[in-house]
């Protein structure tokens, strides 16, 4: 009975928040790093008490001008961004950085590009959004309501980008880093290599369990070692979602869960369980605590125990069979 009582008073709680303080940081850009500031998405899952404002985003000021990372997930969202910017610099914004594909950083877009932004995107992360964002956007709008979405739409890109050469120029050095298909395809992320710091977009996320839908688990587990080899070249890292964090520690931590999830998996395909019983028995205690395990930990599972089965298939298929 208390511990039903003191749920229901902090759902009430929750309630009867006001909407900045269920924004919370997302309004609010915190310097992490000279020139550089993050504004931290809400935990969680998008609601409409957050009005879905879960995704990272930031920017950084150079001398000639500032580069936005991420926008948020609807025109407002976009334009509460780019009035922070506006308010911590009198600099022009150079352009937008697009670093994935999720629906929390790309619906913000159109605000930057009404204001005459180009908007930056690698291009098969540009084909992901025009195939799928469509849909995207209605069960967004469905699940928040009309009225926090009114005015959002689908960007096109305004330049595609696939190397350090062909960001703005805001005079301080930055690297676009991509390694193909990994967290999702496109995804890409930006080292200011100034102050060591990883705009890391899809690829880590911390506190948050990360959703391997659109992922190559090989091809992600592979671009964080890369990043882990970059050694002191970075030094602090800033997730798609989640606090900022010293990267060795938020790089280590992505790879160990990507690592025990897939070896649970493989243990459960091993033992003939149902895909019907993958969800519930897909238990990672050490991830319990992190946002959204009870939702997208349960679906990363039967998402890897489907193509692992059916990478099992195709390798046991005789010469000359299809294999799918």
């Amino acid at each position: 009975m208390r511990k039903w009582w003191w749920w229901l008073v902090a759902w009430m709680a929750a309630g009867c928040a006001s909407p900045g303080e269920q924004l919370g940081d997302t309004l609010s850009p915190r310097a992490v790093a000279p020139g550089v500031y993050l504004l931290q998405g809400a935990p969680g899952e998008a609601e409409p008490h957050n009005a879905g404002r879960v995704g990272n985003a930031g920017f950084i000021v150079g001398p000639q001008g500032v580069l936005a990372v991420d926008s948020g997930s609807s025109a407002a969202h976009g334009q509460a961004l780019l009035a922070a910017i506006r308010r911590t610099t009198a600099l022009p914004v150079r352009g937008l950085l697009l670093t994935h594909v999720r629906q929390e950083v790309v619906f913000g877009a159109s605000a930057f590009q009404d204001a005459g932004i180009p908007v930056l995107m690698h291009p098969e992360a540009a084909l992901l959004m025009a195939a799928r964002c469509d849909n995207c956007l209605k069960n967004l709008r469905r699940h928040l309501g009309d009225a926090p979405m009114a005015g959002t739409r689908i960007v096109k890109p305004t330049r595609l980008v696939q190397h350090s050469a062909e960001l703005p120029d805001i005079g301080r050095p930055l690297q676009l880093l991509h390694w193909g298909h990994s967290s999702g395809p496109g995804d890409v992320a930006l080292l200011d290599a100034a102050t060591g710091t990883l705009f890391a977009g899809g690829l880590v996320d911390v506190g948050s369990v990360p959703d391997v839908q659109d992922a190559r688990l090989p091809a992600w587990t592979a671009a964080l070692a890369a990043l882990q080899g970059q050694g002191d070249a970075i030094r602090q890292l800033l997730p798609g979602r989640g606090p900022a964090q010293a990267a060795a520690t938020a790089l280590a931590t992505q790879q160990a869960y990507l690592r025990d999830l897939a070896t649970q998996v493989r243990g459960l395909l091993a033992t003939d369980r149902p895909l019907s019983e993958v969800a519930e028995s897909a238990d990672l205690p050490a991830y319990a605590g992190w946002q959204r395990y009870a939702t997208v930990h349960r679906r990363n599972a039967a998402v890897l125990f489907v193509r692992f089965e059916a990478e099992a298939l195709a390798g046991s298929a005789a010469p000359g069979e299809n294999r799918r």
